[in-house]
Order: C-alpha cells, then structure tokens, then sequence
C-alpha cells in the first residue's frame, strides 16, 4: 500500500473519533494537504504535510510516516505521523478574586470602591 484516503488516515491516526467527522472536517476546508485543501478521497502518501484545524483554535501540523487502514492503540497510532505543531503559548494566569472573611459583614463605601477598581469599573 503506497496511499491512502486522507479522511481513513485521520480515523486511523485518531485525529479525529470517527470516520464521518474526519470527512466532515475535509468537506468543510478544515484539513490541508501540503498547503491544498483535501477533499474527503484525497490519497495521502508518508512525507505529506497535513495541517488539521480543531475546535477552539487548536491546530496541528503533522508529517505522516506510516500507513494503516485500520484504527488501532493509541500507542501504536502516534507512529503513523511526527507531530510539528509549535508548543501553545502559556495562558495568562488570572488573580484570585478578592475573599472576606466570614461574618466580616458587609464591605464598606471605600472597600467597594477598592472592589471596583481592581474589576475595572
């Protein structure tokens, strides 16, 4: 076997959980194929560049090395592609909100404003 379906390969890598998503993902301009847009039927070889964009803005860059029709282990699907997707950038780590202490009451005309500015009010 010297190609594949660009949709079969993608199930079969576990990028995507099923057959039909994969396709749908094809159909609707989300997967490349060395920098084309793939059509569902789309035949793949080891060296393509496939570019997969996932839900939330996540992307992944791979590089496919190996060939299976059939969907396996978790294991045993990371050798089908060297993953080049750049490392995410770290998220920003928020405050934590402001904490009274219980039976504290209710805050003050100066403790809301204080409140206030560090909400951005």
């Amino acid at each position: 076997m010297d190609s594949i379906r660009v949709d079969r390969w993608l199930w079969a890598a576990r990028v995507f959980k099923t057959r039909s998503q994969a396709a749908d993902a094809c159909d609707g301009g989300k997967v490349h194929v060395n920098d084309q847009a793939a059509k569902p039927a789309k035949a793949v070889r080891p060296g393509d560049l496939i570019y997969v964009s996932l839900g939330q803005g996540r992307r992944r860059r791979l590089k496919i090395v190996g060939l299976d029709e059939r969907r396996g282990a978790p294991a045993q699907a990371r050798l089908l592609y060297d993953d080049l997707t750049p490392p995410e950038p770290p998220r920003p780590r928020w405050a934590p909100p402001p904490v009274r202490a219980p039976g504290a009451g209710r805050p003050t005309k100066r403790e809301r404003r204080e409140l206030d500015r560090l909400r951005g009010f």
